[in-house]
């Protein structure tokens, strides 16, 4: 029998994260795994330790113990600034707050992430038009991508914006952090149809957090962060 060789597109395993802020919690995750091409929909309630998963496997933070691993690259092995480096031209991100530039143009905000992604860069023979293209079939005109501030888009079009900035360049893992949160039920199918139908054009993975079940019969996998992770209140170290 051939002996199965695919990578995942996240792995970790005996992770340990201990918070020493100011409300303490020590976060241990014994084996959690996406494979390549998988949509994961992972649940769990405010404080339940979704958004520190998230910063642990796009190396925003690092472990004190076990083994993370993104498309086959231990993070461990990795130094702070090739975290980054990695991170950004592998993982793209879409915030709950979007986290875009309010003076910038959609067009500008979508296209920087390209300046720190050579790797991302490197795919597209036209970033201006790739931009373009993604934010039409997002459903935005080129006229309000190419002149209007982000400041003066609506939360729905920033949110097209800050998805179209996520998977320029094809980057292998999009992580969405409460994307769909201020949103009515009719607008979260329509932006979940667009997210979807984008990441599969660019073969991407994609992981989502969210508090709300009813949407994980969009996913291929629904996953209660309760039954991957342990967050112990008060711990610190």
């Amino acid at each position: 029998m051939k002996e199965n060789t695919a990578i995942n597109a996240v792995q970790l395993r005996d992770v340990s994260f201990t918070w020493t802020g100011r409300s303490p919690f020590r976060l241990d995750i014994e084996d959690f795994s996406i494979a390549s091409g998988e949509t994961v929909l992972l649940l769990g309630e405010s404080g339940s330790g979704k958004s520190t998963l998230l910063s642990l496997i796009c190396g925003v933070i690092a472990p004190e113990q076990g083994d993370i691993q993104v498309g086959g690259t231990r993070l461990a092995d990795l130094s702070s600034g090739a975290r980054d480096q990695f991170r950004a031209n592998h993982i793209g991100v879409i915030f709950q707050q979007f986290n875009l530039l309010s003076y910038a143009t959609a067009l500008d905000n979508v296209l920087l992430a390209l300046h720190f992604a050579p790797e991302r860069r490197g795919r597209i023979g036209n970033p201006r038009a790739e931009a373009l293209r993604l934010t039409d079939a997002l459903g935005l005109p080129d006229s309000l991508v190419i002149n209007a501030p982000a400041s003066a888009l609506s939360v729905g079009q920033q949110q097209r914006v800050a998805v179209a900035r996520a998977l320029i360049g094809a980057p292998a893992l999009i992580v969405a952090d409460e994307p769909t949160s201020s949103l009515d039920a009719d607008a979260q199918a329509s932006f979940l149809d667009l997210l979807f139908a984008q990441a599969k054009e660019a073969n991407s993975t994609l992981l989502m957090v969210s508090h709300d079940e009813r949407l994980g019969a969009r996913f291929d996998r629904l996953v209660d962060l309760g039954n991957v992770a342990h967050v112990e209140r008060g711990q610190a170290a």
